[in-house]
C-alpha cells in the first residue's frame, strides 16, 4: 500500500488516509490495505494494534442519510471509503470529558474513478458516524469490533443541540440539507436521542475521554 499522505482533521484523532492508484492504458490498479503498513509502518503509526474484525459493503441512493452510530462491547472504530459516488462523511465526539464533546465535524469523499489518489477515514472508538449522499454512492468499511446488537445506539443527525462550529460551512449546510428534506433516512435515525438525552442515559459512560483518549 502506497500511502502518500495522512491528514488530521479538525478534531485531529479522526485521520484520512490517502494512498496512491497506479493507472495505465487498461484502467488503474491500487492496493487499499496492507496490514504491516499500518502494524509497523511509521506513516500510520496510530492505528497500530487496531485489528478488523469485519468488513461491509453498503448501497445508498441519492439523499440517503445513515447515523449517527456507535457501539461498546465491543467498541468499534471504522475505516471507511467511497468505491464510487458521493459520500459526506460525518463525525460526532461522544466522549464525555473530552474539549471536542459534541462536536461534529464532516469530510467531503467524492468518487468518480479516474482519480490519482483515494482515501479512507478512520473513525476511532469514542465517536458517532454517520454520512449522507449526495448521489447513488457504494461505500466499503472495515470495523474494529464485530456487530453487537443490544450495544449500540444513535444520535439523530438532525438533533438541534449538535455543535457543527468546527465543521466547513458549505459541506455542514450540504449536508444538513439532505438531511432535513430526504425521506431516505430510518425513523431510528431520524429519531435517535439528542446530545443532551445521550448525556443523560448512564450507558453514555461507556464513552469516558480518559479511557478512550
Amino acid at each position: 500500500m502506497k500511502i502518500v499522505e495522512i491528514l488530521d482533521l479538525t478534531i485531529p484523532e479522526v485521520k484520512v488516509i490517502r494512498f496512491a492508484r497506479f493507472p495505465d492504458n487498461r484502467g488503474y490498479f491500487s492496493e487499499q490495505y496492507r496490514f504491516s503498513d499500518f502494524e509497523s509502518g511509521a506513516a500510520a503509526s496510530f492505528m497500530r494494534g487496531v485489528r478488523f474484525v469485519q468488513a461491509n459493503e453498503s448501497f445508498s441512493r441519492k439523499g440517503t442519510v445513515r447515523g449517527l452510530h456507535f457501539q461498546w462491547s465491543p467498541y468499534m472504530g471504522k475505516l471507511v471509503r467511497t468505491i464510487r459516488g458521493h459520500m459526506i462523511d460525518v463525525v460526532l465526539d461522544v466522549r464525555k470529558g473530552a474539549p471536542t464533546y459534541g462536536q461534529i465535524i464532516a469530510h467531503d469523499m467524492p468518487v468518480q474513478g479516474d482519480e490519482e489518489l483515494a482515501e479512507w477515514i478512520w473513525v476511532p472508538p469514542g465517536f458517532a458516524h454517520g454520512n449522507g449522499f449526495p448521489a447513488d454512492t457504494v461505500i466499503e468499511y472495515f470495523c474494529s469490533g464485530e456487530y453487537s446488537p443490544g450495544n449500540e445506539a444513535g444520535i439523530s443527525p438532525v438533533a438541534e443541540d449538535l455543535d457543527w462550529s468546527l465543521c466547513i460551512p458549505a459541506l455542514r449546510d450540504q449536508f444538513q440539507s439532505i438531511a432535513r428534506d430526504t425521506s431516505l433516512m430510518t425513523d431510528k435515525d431520524r429519531n435517535g436521542f439528542s446530545l443532551a438525552s445521550w448525556t443523560a442515559d448512564e450507558r453514555s459512560g461507556n464513552f469516558l475521554y480518559d479511557d478512550l483518549h
